[in-house]
């Protein structure tokens, strides 16, 4: 038996308490640990709430996914909002306001489409033997010692992997790239430390100085475009849609980044949420014996798994906007350059889109959660990142169906990002 509980409870008096004071540059401890309660007051008491900071913070479904169709409004380009955090010219503000995410078309739709055009439908289903094969020695791996790491020995290995594949990266120079992920991901956070800045700077640095020497080498030896997404980027559309050499480079940290940390996340965080609700745990594996020689059905069975995982614990908590005019959301009028904080993970539990939000219903049909975002920033990798989910979760459970964690484990302790970093278990 675990000392502590994975997600310690936190009751109705304390989450109001919290609510009522809410800022996300100083969030207690016990928030971080199970943050949900808190965003069930503030759907009640203050669902679009005026930060300290004269922020806003939106956590009913409906508010976000108003926001989310609204892109000619509502503006995901940072450059305002990450001068003064990073310092203009800074190798994260460089970063982060030429990546993917944090941009507007014309420039988003760019790149979108030349990512899209990697991740076809077909070019996500030939990853597939690769992917069982991968995951298949992991666990072959963790068996050999009884156990292992849920995270570090499992969850982590498995997206680094693929996208490292997508970009082609060799396996000999794929060690650095979990930690600078976690660097420059961590630096998004609400409040960021003057070590996690100048970490998340190098990290910036030593990713793009390695990314050069491999996007020459590529330029030298192209792959094949329909399948090598690094080809792809550098080769552009036949239109002559082509990136520039810093909108490349970036992108391609982008990639390694987004693609990493959320599917660490949602494979992670599906595992040990099986060991919070053991009915449900015993409910997954009755419906994977019950399907077993049945591939469709089975992979129905977990695919609404992987998205209650999703919307459960959404691996990516919080997404950012700024109000390009004055405008008005959940009744609240917004000033003509608010910065707007959506709640994610708040409204994949609200009542008013989900019934039973708090509880984990694994065959819950349907599920239109937010974890991939919403309208034309909805996440590109969304086809892969199930897939991963998928294969991973599936094939652990039928190689580990009664595994038990041997530890508490170690969570992130981030607001945005919600995962573990270590989950010590047993196979038995």
């Amino acid at each position: 038996m675990l000392k502590d509980p994975i997600t310690p409870p936190l009751s109705a008096a304390r989450a109001h308490e919290i609510a009522t004071a809410f800022d996300l540059r100083a969030l207690p401890a016990d928030f971080l640990a199970n943050p949900y309660p808190v965003y069930a007051a503030l759907r009640e008491t203050e669902p679009v709430r005026r930060m300290p900071d004269g922020s806003y913070f939106l956590t009913r479904y409906a508010d976000l996914v108003a926001v989310y169709r609204d892109a000619a409004t509502f503006s995901s380009d940072k450059h305002v909002e990450f001068a003064p955090k990073y310092g203009a010219g800074s190798p994260l503000f460089e970063h982060h306001t030429t990546s993917l995410v944090f941009n507007d078309p014309p420039l988003h739709t760019r790149v979108r489409k030349l990512i899209m055009g990697a991740l076809t439908r077909r070019a996500i289903a030939d990853m597939e033997p690769g992917l069982v094969t991968l995951v298949d020695s992991l666990l072959d791996r963790m068996a050999e010692q009884g156990g292992g790491d849920l995270i570090e020995d499992f969850a982590s290995a498995i997206p680094v992997d693929i996208i490292g594949n997508l970009l082609g990266v060799p396996h000999t120079e794929r060690g650095p790239l979990r930690a600078w992920s976690l660097a420059i991901l961590g630096a998004l956070e609400p409040v960021v430390s003057p070590e996690q800045q100048a970490l998340g700077n190098r990290s910036v640095t030593e990713m793009l100085d390695y990314l050069r020497t491999l996007v020459a080498t590529r330029r030298q030896q192209p792959g094949d475009p329909e399948r090598d997404v690094l080809t792809r980027l550098i080769q552009g559309e036949a239109s002559g849609e082509q990136l520039s050499e810093v909108e490349l480079l970036q992108n391609c940290i982008f990639l390694l980044n987004a693609g990493h940390e959320t599917t660490t996340n949602l494979i992670g965080n599906g595992l040990l949420v099986l060991q919070e609700h053991p009915q449900a745990h015993a409910q997954l594996l009755q419906a994977l014996q019950q399907t077993s020689g049945n591939a469709a059905a089975q992979e129905t069975v977990l695919t609404r798994a992987v998205d209650e995982f999703l919307r459960f614990e959404s691996s990516n908590q919080l997404g950012n906007r700024r109000a390009l005019t004055a405008t008005t959301v959940g009744g609240v009028d917004l000033p003509a350059g608010a910065l707007v904080t959506l709640c994610i993970g708040a409204a994949n539990r609200d009542p008013a889109q989900f019934p039973n939000p708090e509880t984990l219903d694994l065959t819950r049909e349907p599920n239109k959660h937010l974890a991939f975002g919403f309208g034309i920033h909805q996440c590109a990798g969304l086809s892969l990142a199930r897939l991963e989910g998928r294969i991973a979760i599936g094939r652990f459970l039928q190689r580990f169906p009664h595994y038990r964690l041997t530890q508490t484990p170690e969570r992130g302790g981030r607001a945005r990002f919600r995962g573990f970093l270590h989950a010590p278990f047993s196979a038995a």
